[in-house]
């Protein structure tokens, strides 16, 4: 009779324990984990609040994660379902040096690149031997030197790659600019230091800085800075994600880009466009 009690019970607690899985598992449907930093993790904070994501049916949660190769480490051992921080050309630079298969399943944004300077007010007053500091990440430093390129300031090789590229692939440099490699998130920072920098519009931002405002010099949004669109990436495995392309089309919502707009200065230029963009 005590056996037949024991087993009963232990019967019951199964039945209580498979049920609480199973409530679980329901709850935790339409549940996103973005990984994000800087002023993209705080667009994101807005996004799993609005109206537009309770719509739309997804449960969102943001993890702030202050680095670029953690971010991008933690997508691909998929303890986050998607980040949101980077350039398609950091993707891509990212995946050659950590072998990782990370990819983008759909495009944000455009912030500028800026040259700024706390020196000289136009790029035609850049003086001879001025120093030059550009990002230590290669895919940061490559999309410096193409905008310092676009200014005129050098001439890069006709096979450039946009990714890794480096001062190696100067050919022409008339002014004999100076380049200081520093650790990008502090380019704010060393303006005082050297005579130009090339900053990333998060980290402008983070700075006080407005790219259409501060900067001497900025990219455009044209066929020859499509790399530099910001992404939300992956793992390659959650390409038919359905969430995901959920999250995606939520981005572009109206509601969404009005508070993009109006917190950020029109400094993040919305692109929605289909992921072969990027590489046609």
């Amino acid at each position: 009779m005590r056996k037949k009690i024991g087993w009963s019970l232990v019967l019951v607690i199964l039945l209580i324990l498979g049920g609480c899985g199973q409530r679980t598992k329901a709850s935790d449907e339409g549940k996103i984990i973005i990984g994000s930093l800087g002023s993209d993790a705080e667009i994101w904070q807005y996004i799993a609040k609005s109206d537009a994501a309770k719509k739309a049916g997804l449960n969102i949660e943001v993890q702030d994660i202050n680095d670029g190769v953690a971010l991008n480490t933690a997508t691909a051992d998929k303890k986050v379902d998607v980040n949101a921080f980077q350039s398609y050309s950091y993707l891509v630079s990212f995946n050659k040096d950590s072998k990782s298969k990370l990819i983008p399943i759909a495009t944000t944004y455009l912030e500028p690149m800026g040259i700024y300077s706390s020196k000289i007010k136009k790029i035609k007053e850049v003086p001879n031997h001025a120093v030059v500091a550009l990002a230590d990440n290669p895919a940061n430093a490559a999309r410096g030197l193409k905008l310092l390129a676009a200014a005129g300031l050098i001439t890069l090789k006709s096979d450039f790659d946009s990714g890794i590229g480096s001062t190696a692939d100067i050919v022409s440099n008339p002014k004999n600019l100076v380049f200081k490699l520093i650790d990008d998130k502090t380019g704010p920072r060393v303006l005082k230091d050297v005579d130009l920098a090339t900053i990333g519009n998060t980290i402008a931002l983070e700075g006080g800085l407005n790219v259409l405002k501060d900067a001497i010099y900025y990219e455009k949004v044209e066929a020859g800075t499509k790399e530099n669109i910001n992404i939300l990436a992956t793992a390659s495995s959650n390409k038919n994600n359905k969430k995901l392309k959920k999250l995606a089309k939520l981005y572009h919502s109206s509601e969404v880009k009005a508070y993009i707009k109006k917190h950020f200065a029109g400094t993040k230029v919305d692109v929605n466009q289909p992921i072969s963009y990027l590489s046609n």
